[in-house]
């Protein structure tokens, strides 16, 4: 490509692209770099990005008793992924170090998680990348297609994984994949709707990665990606970069709820008749048969035996109960009260929440069916009231009981209603910074008298709207009148009577009036 070609090229890409800037292997046009950043030599990079895995030396127990300061329950979960991650990082680190024995010959021991939805899944999975220190990649299965031109391509997690490696693909190739709703890819009705959205294609596709491949680091859909890459490859002064990243030693963990799978895992162990459980099949039972899940099971359900094959470790999660759910508010770092906490403290405002309160969010979370999502369900019902309110008055503390979950918006009313003097009082605050406002916009001083300061706080509360937005929809008018009014006059102070709020139209336009008055020899004036 001659230089004049070049030219062209990029402004064709500036008309497609607006101001897109585009790097030029002439260096022409080299935009100036504001920060100088310390050159690292590829040497120095690798270095930093292997050492926490050759250091990696960490014992199944020690992973489990970290996972349960911020998982409760799923023990049994806990144990498998903290062993098959332990060897999995084991093995890399002998890798890395040339003391493998096995080379080619170790299976990576990806990871299959069943269990409904709200129990851990997802968070035992972050917290494993975070203990370990290597970049975590959660998707979710039913967003990716085939061919990648409808919905996303598998690979992209990948490509994901990089970015979430801030561009380091050696680092990036040690991370951890989680794909969600992986039942959603079931090609049979096993998933109870029978909905095939080219399940089968991507199963085949993914199996791929699980096992080894080299995956382009720009996707043949992203045509920005295509054009830096491009840019690149001409300019032949710039550093090659690698293009593709190895799966080899990327774990990949998939989950879903698997709805109706203990079924069939039930037909096979108590050679039950066809036909759905009985309705009162509890969620402890569906529990013990995802337990005994075997792979013809989950062939029978809808997935391909290769695909299958790739996820050879597998265990099941637990669904919570209301005392699980009590114990994850208590005694859980990540504790979603915690965020509740802190979202009040951002007021100024904090609650006592009493034994009774903690036992009913947590009956009405474990009805909810959704495991710890149900927790937020009941405290943002709870809470929303109290959320709106209470950063607008001066109330800064108030108790959480029992009464407080079941019947919130009376709670809330009691507690206005017993520190209504003391919003009178923040109300009239609002007043006087209303009045600053006015002076420091307009230039002129408003004296509200008692029984207008009066009517503005009752209107406040009768309206339920804040005193700023009455007072800027009732004086929108006043500067320019007061503007009329001073002139010839220099008066720039002016009392607001209850007559004012009332109706602020009407009285302004008795001060225009009373000012041409003035000027012809009356002696009414607003002002003081």
């Amino acid at each position: 490509m001659s230089k004049n070609d070049f030219e062209e090229f990029q402004k064709q890409l500036q008309k497609m692209f607006g101001n897109v800037k585009v790097g030029s292997p002439f260096g022409f046009q080299q935009q100036a770099e504001t920060e100088k950043t310390e050159e690292v030599t590829e040497e120095e990079v690798e270095e930093d990005v292997f050492e926490k895995i050759k250091n990696f030396n960490l014992k199944p127990k020690e992973i489990r008793d970290e996972l349960d300061k911020f998982v409760i329950k799923q023990d049994e979960a806990k144990k498998v992924l903290s062993v098959a991650v332990c060897d999995h990082y084991n093995h890399v680190r002998r890798t890395i170090e040339g003391s493998d024995s096995l080379g080619d010959d170790y299976a990576k021991q990806n990871i299959l998680v069943l269990g409904p939805t709200g129990v851990g899944k997802t968070y035992l999975l972050k917290c494993i990348a975070k203990i370990i220190g290597v970049p975590f990649v959660k998707a979710d299965a039913t967003k990716f297609s085939e061919t990648g031109y409808v919905g996303r391509d598998v690979e992209d997690m990948v490509r994901d994984l990089v970015k979430t490696a801030d561009g380091n693909v050696e680092l990036a190739e040690f991370g951890i994949v989680y794909i969600d709703e992986i039942d959603k890819l079931s090609n049979s009705g096993g998933n109870g709707g029978g909905k095939d959205v080219n399940g089968r294609g991507v199963q085949i596709n993914l199996l791929k990665l699980m096992e080894e491949a080299d995956v382009n680091l720009k996707s043949q859909m992203d045509m920005m990606g295509q054009m830096e890459f491009l840019m690149d490859n001409m300019n032949k002064s710039n550093k090659k970069k690698k293009q593709t990243i190895n799966t080899r030693h990327i774990l990949f963990i998939v989950s879903g709820a698997f709805s109706n799978l203990s079924e069939l895992i039930k037909r096979r162990v108590s050679g039950a008749k066809i036909g759905f459980m009985s309705e009162d099949s509890s969620a402890e039972d569906d529990y013990e048969y995802l337990r005994q899940v075997e792979t013809p099971d989950l062939v029978k359900y809808g997935f391909e035996p290769e695909f299958i094959g790739r996820l050879p470790v597998r265990v099941a999660c637990e669904s919570l109960k209301a005392g699980d759910l009590k114990e994850i508010l208590l005694s859980s770092e990540g504790s979603i009260l915690k965020q509740y906490v802190e979202d009040f403290a951002g007021y100024g405002v904090k609650f006592d929440m009493d034994e009774t309160a903690m036992n009913r969010i947590s009956e009405k979370a474990y009805q909810e069916q959704t495991g710890a999502r149900g927790l937020m369900t009941v405290l943002e019902r709870t809470f929303r009231g109290f959320k709106f309110e209470l950063p607008s008055t001066q109330i800064k503390k108030f108790k959480v009981d029992a009464s407080t979950v079941d019947e919130p918006g009376e709670s809330l009313a009691s507690l206005l209603d017993a520190n209504l003097d003391l919003q009178k009082e923040t109300l009239k605050g609002e007043v006087d910074k209303f009045i600053q406002r006015f002076e420091d916009e307009h230039g002129f001083k408003l004296n509200f008298n008692a029984a207008a300061t009066k009517a503005l706080v009752a209107l406040s509360l009768e309206k339920d709207k804040t005193v700023r937005a009455l007072c800027e929809d009732k004086f929108k008018d006043f500067p320019y009148g007061l503007k009329l009014i001073s002139e010839n006059t220099n008066c720039r102070t002016f009392t607001v009577t209850k007559a004012v709020i009332d109706d602020p139209d009407k009285e302004l336009s008795k001060w225009v009036v009373e000012r041409f008055q003035k000027e012809g020899g009356g002696d009414s004036s607003p002002s003081k």
